[in-house]
């Protein structure tokens, strides 16, 4: 048996209930591939006894001889100075870890299956051996899932394992947390002192608590937010990632196909950090529009066309974002309103520009399914019209309708709107059109594509378009 390493001194004697928690507690890390090894490592530097745990054995030899298990740089340098110093060891026990440690990271490998879902066997598995050797434990543990794993899968299928096993009720008998990690193999020992981000989902205060103070050392924000968010922004960042590499080679093969040196291109593209790499445009709502996004895309995907270059990320984009507006006429759909209502109609607030206006679209198609549809916009001009009308060349005929029904079809107040309409759709997010909802007392169904303020989301069939 090993014996116990928490042994720092207790910084408080409790935290909602919870066990103590230590200047450097023990830690046990369950899984020694690219994750568990670096973490294991980067732990001991900041001062903790770290166990590692694997049922390779050939990884645990590796680790208990100073060596890295693979190919990192700056590991091999890292876990052999843990174990001279005395901090890091390595073992094939999960119980004789557990007892020996307060805090548990799971990196075991969830691996694609033919049809592309995780194999999550080896975390369950995991998940199993923590529970019973919780059981025999009096003192509080926090356990932190790092495995990369579809949401839910840490609160519908570790933490009914871990009860089950344990005997114990998640909170006041031990913590749960999903931790994402963002290491790039090839620099991971550096990411880990300087990541972008610390994300950690906990199931409860104490929980979150317990494990932020491990990163107090650590230059960078850390967010804590639910289980399922943190699942998820591990997925929605890889696949990012995975579009960024995809996008920027379409964009290298019609550059070459014209003779443009593509590094320069993207050299002076990456400059700007206030629109191309930034948060801007980066909030799930509705689709793009205006005299700019639409007309270029075609335009891009006409050059590829005509040099004979495949783009099919390129090609997807005017798809998706039509889908996006099919969605929405579906969300009405849905609601079954006779009379609806948009509160907005130029392709975004701020101006009169009505051309490829994605809200004159969904006008048109609500037009063609039936509806009886009426607008509010100040900003809508006869002038803005002529404009609009003349590059709707590409737009349906229903959309062209509804160009020039416009006038019309025009309310002369946000308020007449909302109390005509069985269903209002907020296209624009003013605080005009926030303001005349929170008068409407939530007495009309809502429909929003811009995500209001709480204070307009009042009405009990509220409904949002990814929210």
């Amino acid at each position: 048996m090993l014996a116990p390493l928490d042994t720092a001194r207790p910084v408080s004697s409790s935290v909602t209930g919870a066990s103590p928690f230590f200047a450097h507690p023990a830690i046990s890390v369950i899984g020694l591939g690219y994750v568990g090894a670096v973490s294991a490592a980067c732990f001991s530097e900041l001062g903790h006894a770290v166990i590692g745990i694997d049922l390779d054995t050939h990884k645990v030899q590796c680790i208990s001889e100073g060596r890295a298990p693979l190919v990192e740089p700056d590991l091999e340098e890292s876990i052999a100075r843990g174990v001279t110093e005395g901090r890091l060891s390595a073992n094939s026990s999960i119980s004789e870890a557990i007892a020996a440690t307060s805090i548990t990271f799971v990196c075991v490998g969830t691996p694609s299956r033919p049809d592309g879902s995780p194999d999550l066997s080896a975390l369950e598995q995991v998940a199993q051996e923590i529970g019973r050797a919780l059981a025999t434990k009096a003192d509080y543990h926090l356990v932190a899932v790092r495995s990369t794993i579809p949401v839910g899968t840490t609160r519908q299928l570790v933490l009914p394992i871990i009860e089950r096993e344990s005997g114990k009720s998640c909170g006041p008998g031990f913590g749960l947390c999903f931790h994402p990690e963002f290491l790039r193999e090839g620099v991971a020992i550096a990411d880990f002192f300087a990541p972008p981000k610390t994300v950690i989902g906990g199931y409860d205060e104490a929980s979150a608590d317990m494990l932020a103070r491990l990163y107090e050392t650590i230059d960078a924000p850390c967010v804590r937010t639910t289980i399922e968010a943190a699942e998820m922004v591990k997925y929605v960042d890889n696949t990012w990632h995975a579009t960024k590499v995809a996008f920027s080679n379409e964009i290298g093969k019609i550059c070459k196909s014209i003779n443009v040196d593509s590094h320069e291109v993207m050299g002076i593209f990456v400059k700007d950090t206030k629109l191309n790499l930034s948060p801007y445009y980066m909030r799930p709502g509705f689709a793009f529009g205006g005299s700019c996004l639409p007309k270029d895309l075609r335009a891009m995907r006409s050059i590829a066309t005509e040099q004979n270059v495949s783009v099919p990320l390129i090609d997807s984009l005017l798809r998706s974002n039509d889908a996006q507006i099919d969605h929405a006429v579906d969300l009405v759909v849905k609601a079954g309103p006779m009379r609806v209502g948009l509160l907005g109609v130029t392709f975004k607030s701020n101006t009169d520009d009505l051309r490829e206006s994605p809200h004159v679209d969904l006008m048109g198609r609500l037009i063609a399914r039936g509806f009886s549809v009426r607008v509010y916009d100040e900003n809508i001009s006869s002038a803005g019209i002529r404009l609009a009308a003349k590059h709707a060349k590409t737009a349906t005929s229903w959309t062209q309708f509804a160009l020039k029904m416009l006038p019309q079809l025009s309310a002369p107040s946000a308020d007449e709107l909302i109390d005509w309409a069985d269903l209002v759709v907020v296209c624009h997010d003013t605080t005009d059109f926030a303001e005349a909802l929170s008068r409407d007392g939530g007495m009309t169904d809502v429909l929003d594509l811009v995500r209001l303020p709480h204070s307009a989301r009042r009405s009990e069939a509220y409904s949002g378009i990814c929210w």
